[in-house]
């Protein structure tokens, strides 16, 4: 998906220190901002990442949750063909179709429980549009920052289907990294987690996770309990490295649904801007120029009935350093 803000705000992202008193780990719970995606309609998503409180989940860099939409009054998802760089997108459907095409030439549909992961390195452009049966759109499209030594990786696209398994008192679909045992083959550039979980009303499950992960709960539906804090839907409760066990609580009469993000710090200094992850101000001004021209580095998407996506243009000012807080 597009960050289709008309004046996107420039990120400089950085780890910082995870622990707090005496070294033990807390939760944080981040609300969301609404961010409409345009057009005459609006389709609007909620956004947890980046943020002034938190702007890294391991390399999980960007989280926008959106839906359930109801496609008859908002007209669905259209986003033409954009460009990314330094990133990897993970789309996972809770309802609703999403046509992907992408320069790679790609042609694929993300379904409920499916994932597709696309990643740009060194450039991609790829078109999303929701499907003409699609009558209710609901999910989540997410970033993944590429390391130093991965970010002008060649384009690759990855589809995934998989299955669910009993963890604890949950229900889980791993969809990268590994949990209990079960694990995406699926390749990434860091260390990560993804995973769907469902929990009955009323049900706890207690996680076995790698203590070296920090780790983010994107609560779907229900009143989740997250290590006994509370994270309500729409919300991402998030916990710093240290602990080897995650304890989730579903406190409502109905099924709670959440997504698990988890991933070693990431350790290096990166810059977002609009769909664009480099390393300096001036990385972000070359990708955005050689978009504007069509050069080859993102390529073309075929297939698509409509023009390019333009980029907005550029803040009159570099870019401002913004860091996690240490913890505290």
């Amino acid at each position: 998906m597009s960050n289709v803000e008309t004046d996107p705000a420039e990120v400089r992202c950085a780890a910082s220190a995870h622990g707090g008193p005496g070294g033990e780990p807390r939760v944080e719970v981040l609300s969301a901002r609404e961010v409409p995606l345009g057009g005459p309609r609006a389709m609007t998503v909620r956004r947890t990442l980046p943020q002034r409180a938190r702007t890294l989940i391991g390399a999980w860099c960007f989280a926008d949750h959106y839906g359930p939409d109801d496609v008859a009054a908002t007209g669905g998802m259209r986003v033409p063909p954009h460009p990314h760089t330094g990133l990897q997108t993970v789309s996972w459907l809770f309802s609703g179709e999403i046509e992907h095409r992408d320069s790679l030439g790609s042609h694929a549909f993300v379904r409920p429980g499916e994932l597709n992961l696309m990643t740009g390195g060194h450039g991609i452009s790829h078109s999303e549009v929701s499907t003409p049966g699609t009558t209710v759109l609901h999910g989540a499209q997410l970033w993944v920052a590429l390391p130093e030594e991965a970010r002008d990786a060649g384009r690759d696209f990855r589809h995934h289907v998989p299955e669910p398994v009993r963890v604890g008192g949950a229900e889980a679909r791993v969809f990268l990294g590994e949990l209990a045992g079960q694990a995406s083959p699926v390749p990434t550039f860091t260390p990560l987690l993804g995973a769907e979980l469902l929990l009955g009303p009323g049900a706890a499950a207690e996680l076995p996770v790698d203590p070296a992960f920090e780790h983010g709960v994107l609560v779907d539906q229900g009143d989740v309990r997250l290590c006994g804090t509370p994270v309500r839907r729409a919300e991402l409760g998030y916990l710093g490295p240290g602990r080897d066990t995650l304890a989730l609580a579903n406190d409502s009469d109905g099924p709670a649904r959440l997504l698990l993000l988890g991933g070693a710090p990431f350790e290096e200094e990166i810059v977002m801007w609009w769909n664009f992850v480099g390393r300096s101000h001036e990385d972000i001004v070359r990708a955005r120029e050689e978009w504007r021209r069509a050069s080859d580095r993102f390529g073309a998407v075929d297939g698509y009935d409509g023009d390019r996506l333009p980029a907005p243009g550029l803040p009159n000012a570099t870019i401002r350093p913004r860091r996690n807080p240490p913890r505290g």
